[in-house]
């Protein structure tokens, strides 16, 4: 059974990873690149500080949290326990994969840190953001999904480790927002 699942994934991972044109291959490398995100991230800032002034100041030391914790569950819990090497890693794909940049990675790759920690960061934003348009939640979830999806395309990751980085990531984001909530909350009492 699990030897078949293993293969659902090396099969829909060399089939995304083959849907590849050198103007996407740009785009891909920019949605992976870790300041590429740099001016949205600023954005979200500037709509937590206009919305929640000196609290912003509390949330955003939880989003620190929430990253830390993101990526070092995705390592530590994951990774490291896991051992399931990286497509771009077994030599018997390595003639088949389309690696964009040339450069694979660690040596394993379940799960996705850049999914955990993309869909952690939406999770925890969703909520604080969705009073700003009625469209956050979709923009923050379809921005999650395109940086997942861009480390399959990029031929770093199966599709197993990045729907895993998504789930994994979703819940940290949704028990850190809880924990964020509840700490808000408790402090309110005393203070407000």
């Amino acid at each position: 059974m699990m030897e078949w699942l293993l293969n659902i994934d090396r099969e829909l991972f060399l089939f995304i990873n083959s849907l590849h044109h050198p103007w996407l291959d740009q785009i891909m490398i920019f949605a992976s690149g870790k300041l590429s995100w740099l001016p949205l991230y600023l954005l979200f800032l500037y709509l937590i500080i206009e919305k929640y002034k000196w609290e912003s100041i509390r949330i955003l030391l939880f989003v620190a949290i929430l990253i830390s914790i993101s990526d070092q569950v995705s390592v530590r819990f994951f990774k490291d326990v896991f051992e399931r090497p990286r497509p771009c890693h077994d030599a018997e794909l390595m003639p088949l994969i389309h690696l964009v940049t040339g450069k694979c990675g660690g040596m394993y790759g379940f799960i996705s840190s850049h999914a955990a920690n993309s869909f952690a960061l939406a999770f925890f934003l969703i909520p604080l953001l969705k009073t700003f348009h009625s469209k956050t939640t979709l923009f923050l979830l379809l921005w999650a999904a395109f940086v997942s999806y861009s480390r399959i395309y990029l031929g770093v990751h199966y599709p197993a480790d990045v729907v895993a980085g998504a789930i994994v990531g979703s819940l940290i984001g949704l028990v850190i927002y809880w924990l964020y909530t509840f700490m808000r909350d408790k402090l309110c009492r005393k203070n407000c």
